[in-house]
């Protein structure tokens, strides 16, 4: 591998879509459609923040296009082109292989192609920056601040899995292999909701993905929006492979645990046939866990009506 240009001529440069340009110039150029708009989000992952050292590298690239798809969903967006950034301690060419795999076969997928980036050297960590763009009917985007006292609020998949998988890698500790392999899917490779997100736009009032733990993202919502809400955890999504598990420990994970990358929204209860047959289209599972209400705040309550209280974080915290 001689440098940086023959790195991304082997492992990243793709042919751009027709009327796009990708990498090769300056800037990438795309065309935009008229009575649209675009929407733009980007994420870096750390090292040693975001991913174990050892992971592998495959999974690797398909998440870190995945979290970036995942707020493209959370907005009703479809996505039209990426942009990546790494850096890199060294050029390994069986990271990069792999690597570059994984996040080609989910750009794919979704038809998101690979339009541009940047490629340095790091002294130590490896860095990944990737930045999404995608586009959707003008005004139709699913925003934090519509949701509505007296919405019911829904979520997507399944909760608590990769968390427990997460906190599981990082005690290393044997004995929780089946449990492990039964999680490990949902931390390393998430699937964004792209279509659902879609198949939302004019039945959901508000939306966000659930990244860094259900009641801090859907606490943006309502701060955002002005209200509160109410949720039953014994009508939360939680993870089979999960059944058995410590009730405290269980209900951080649901409940606070992030890396889960589903849809947290807010609709109106006459909106709930129309909700259930866009999932279904959208071959995506929803579960609806509560209401939103006048009064600010966020309350958990149990099977028999009473509030839950949680002693852990509620929720990651990049600079915790």
């Amino acid at each position: 591998m001689s440098g940086e240009f023959d790195l991304i001529r082997r492992f990243f440069a793709r042919p751009a879509p027709e009327g796009f340009l990708g990498p090769g110039d300056d800037c990438a150029l795309m065309p935009a459609e008229a009575g649209t708009e675009l929407a733009v989000s980007a994420d870096l992952l750390v090292e040693g923040r975001h991913f174990f050292s050892d992971v592998d590298p495959v999974s690797l690239g398909h998440k870190s296009l995945a979290v970036n798809l995942s707020d493209l969903a959370a907005m009703g967006a479809r996505p039209l082109g990426c942009f990546l950034s790494l850096s890199l301690p060294r050029a390994d060419e069986y990271w990069l292989q792999g690597f570059s795999r994984g996040f080609h076969a989910l750009a794919e997928r979704h038809a998101c192609p690979l339009l541009g980036g940047d490629t340095v050297r790091s002294n130590r960590d490896t860095t990944i920056g990737v930045t999404v763009i995608g586009q959707l009917p003008a005004g139709s985007a699913l925003r934090r601040d519509a949701a509505l006292a007296g919405d019911d609020v829904w979520i997507s998949g399944e909760l608590g899995a990769a968390d427990v998988a997460l906190r599981l890698l990082q005690l290393r500790s044997a004995g929780d292999e089946a449990l492990l392999a039964a999680a490990r899917g949902a931390l390393e490779w998430p699937q964004p909701q792209l279509a659902l997100g879609q198949a939302l736009r004019g039945l959901a009032h508000a939306a966000i993905d659930v990244s860094d733990g259900l009641l801090q993202d859907l606490g943006h919502i309502l701060a955002a929006s002005g209200c509160g809400a109410e949720l039953r955890y014994d009508a939360m999504p939680v993870a089979d492979c999960l059944l058995g598990l410590d009730a405290q420990l269980l209900r951080q994970a649901v409940l606070c645990g992030g890396d889960v990358y589903q849809l947290c929204f807010t609709a109106s209860p006459q909106a709930r046939p129309d909700i259930v047959r866009a999932a279904q289209q959208a071959g995506a599972k929803v579960s609806r866990i509560g209401r939103t209400v006048a009064q600010p705040g966020l309350t958990v309550l149990d099977a028999d009506g009473g509030p839950i209280v949680l002693t852990g974080n509620a929720g990651f915290d990049h600079f915790a």
